[in-house]
């Protein structure tokens, strides 16, 4: 009898302790299991913070307002007139000079609706010459006059106190604008050669009210890809 009891304790015993072990194992799996869950957490958290990006700057809210990804509806087939050239392109920039000599210079294009999409804006960058320390910037606003059904343009180059208007049209294949120049002086800019990846535009201007023309820029622009 003594010794069925001590087998008896001792099976006792061992089913104690192959509870306890299962317990604990139990347990281990549970923690293990939490903090995968946790980390799984911390994770996705952190990729919808890197999408999110940090909180706003207020200071950028008109930025980010003023753009638009496509023309609004009510411009029509008129969108088409400068929606072909929404995008970023690179500018081979040539300037005639008087004396006959033509001066290159390197830069982008930038071009995209904004305002609703009621309106195309964009900035000309032309990069530093060698011992320059500044690039030189303009923008332009452009938009359908429905009343006079033409395009109005107002160009800006702040570090010249350079403003412009200029209003035209599609004439075919090209887009011609005409105005007058600060000095007075009849102006005509139009973008020729349209294809997909490339165009050029041209300023011309007139000292005989029109009858001939001269040109002073003739830029080449190549759509940059990526």
């Amino acid at each position: 009898m003594h010794t069925l009891q001590v087998i008896n304790e001792q099976r006792n015993i061992q089913a104690s302790c192959t509870t306890m072990d299962l317990s604990r194992l139990i347990s281990r799996l549970l923690w293990i299991i939490l903090g995968c869950a946790g980390l799984l957490i911390g994770y996705v958290q952190a990729q919808d913070s890197t999408k999110s990006g940090p909180p706003g700057d207020p200071r950028q809210d008109m930025i980010k307002a003023l753009a638009a990804s496509t023309p609004h509806p009510s411009l029509g087939k008129e969108a088409r007139v400068f929606d072909r050239l929404v995008g970023t392109w690179d500018c081979d920039y040539s300037f005639h000079l008087d004396d006959g000599s033509v001066r290159h210079k390197k830069g982008e294009l930038l071009v995209g609706w904004v305002l609703d999409g009621r309106a195309v804006q964009d900035i000309f960058i032309t990069y530093p010459a060698e011992g320059e320390k500044d690039r030189r910037m303009g923008t332009t606003i452009r938009f359908f006059d429905t009343t006079l059904k033409q395009w109005r343009i107002v160009f800006i180059s702040p570090q010249f106190n350079y403003v412009v208007t200029v209003q035209g049209r599609s004439i075919g294949d090209r887009i011609v604008l005409r105005g007058v120049d600060t000095d007075g002086a009849p102006i005509r800019w139009s973008f020729n050669d349209i294809k997909s990846d490339s165009f050029v535009w041209r300023g011309e201007k007139s000292h005989d009210g029109g009858k001939t023309w001269k040109l002073e820029e003739e830029h080449r622009m190549k759509r940059r890809i990526g």
